[in-house]
């Protein structure tokens, strides 16, 4: 397309000549066909080396590239261009002969089943959802409309999808959570028969598990997106908006307020709350529920000034301890000497 194309499908003024854009990219490897964008002023000195064709900048950065897209926030409208030139995966159109579809599932017409899919009895499939090679749907799941759901992922029994839900491959949606009674030397299986709830907006990563509830359901709130290999479990309850970094592990009935972050490899403990608003750095243990707005890290998690300081101090210990246990033994020795003057 035209610079003065996007431009206007952006919504943003343009600077300079027209061209034709065949692409996008970043500055270090952007043509002269592609548009570019800076949203941080540390790679500002990459304007005056790229090829890029077009920029998308904030306003202080136009006067210094001969083509510019000017906008408030580049990375988002970057977001929004890189949409426009993405392709669709996928070629086939309409309901594969080679896919089981059973008799009593309802199936949009307008849906795409790919070869090898398997829908169960009683499943309900949207409007314009693509469903990939390999997938497993359960009994009386309901899909909505615009949903992508990539080869390899497993929706179990009940399962219930909003609209617009983006599933990647290998993600199992409606395990049974994992609980088990003390039964003298053994350990007896808890039925899970509750299901899963995923609304509307939500983005659920390659390889991520999340499991049905024992009763009731494990909620998944709108615009969530939830990266690759985290494990949330049996009546979890995330709330919208939220992010949730890979290798996370939500233990069960543990509830997150909305547009809680949580960094990679955080844990969460069981029967928790953390608040709305909050922030959890990589690598912590929450062990106990957090409030609103707060910003917190390490094991177990404290406030998040406090964990950087005791972060600086960590490597300092060896040579503080050494320091410690010298000034100890100098005042050992001053007592020695105090008592042995006492006793003269």
């Amino acid at each position: 397309m035209l610079l003065s194309e996007l431009a206007s499908l952006l919504n943003l003024r343009h600077t300079g000549d027209d061209f034709k854009i065949r692409g996008v990219n970043t500055l270090q490897d952007a043509g002269p066909d592609q548009v570019s964008f800076l949203a941080n002023s540390k790679y500002a000195p990459l304007l005056d080396k790229t090829r890029a064709g077009a920029i998308i900048v904030e306003e202080e950065h136009a006067s210094r590239i001969s083509r510019a897209l000017i906008s408030s926030n580049p990375y988002l409208d970057f977001a929004r261009a890189v949409k426009l030139f993405d392709q669709a995966q996928g070629f086939l159109e309409g309901h594969s002969d080679q896919a089981f579809v059973h008799e009593t599932a309802r199936i949009n017409p307008k849906a795409v089943i790919h070869p090898m899919a398997f829908i169960g009895p009683g499943a309900i499939i949207g409007c314009n959802t693509r469903i990939f090679p390999f997938v497993y749907i359960g009994e009386n799941c309901r899909i909505g409309d615009d949903c992508l759901v990539y080869p390899n992922v497993s929706i179990m029994a009940s399962s219930v999808i909003g609209h617009r839900v983006i599933i990647h491959s290998g993600a199992v949606i409606g395990s049974d959570g994992f609980g088990f009674v003390p039964n003298g030397p053994l350990r007896q299986k808890i039925p899970h028969i509750g299901a899963v709830a995923i609304e509307d907006d939500v983005e659920v990563g390659a390889g991520t598990t999340i499991d049905r509830a024992t009763l009731g359901q494990t909620v998944i709130g709108k615009g969530t997106k939830i990266d690759n290999l985290v494990q949330i479990a049996h009546n979890v309850q995330i709330g919208e908006n939220c992010v949730v970094i890979s290798q996370v592990g939500i233990s069960g009935s543990s509830k997150l307020g909305r547009n809680v972050i949580l960094g990679g490899q955080v844990g969460v403990a069981g029967h928790l709350e953390i608040g709305d608003n909050s922030r959890v750095a990589a690598k912590s243990g929450v062990g106990k529920s957090i409030p609103p707005a707060t910003d917190c890290g390490g094991i177990p998690t404290m406030n998040h000034s406090s964990f950087l300081k005791n972060a600086v101090l960590m490597p300092k210990l060896p040579q503080i301890f050494k320091r410690v246990k010298k000034l100890e033994n100098e005042l050992k020795s001053m007592q020695e000497k105090l008592n042995q003057g006492e006793s003269k």
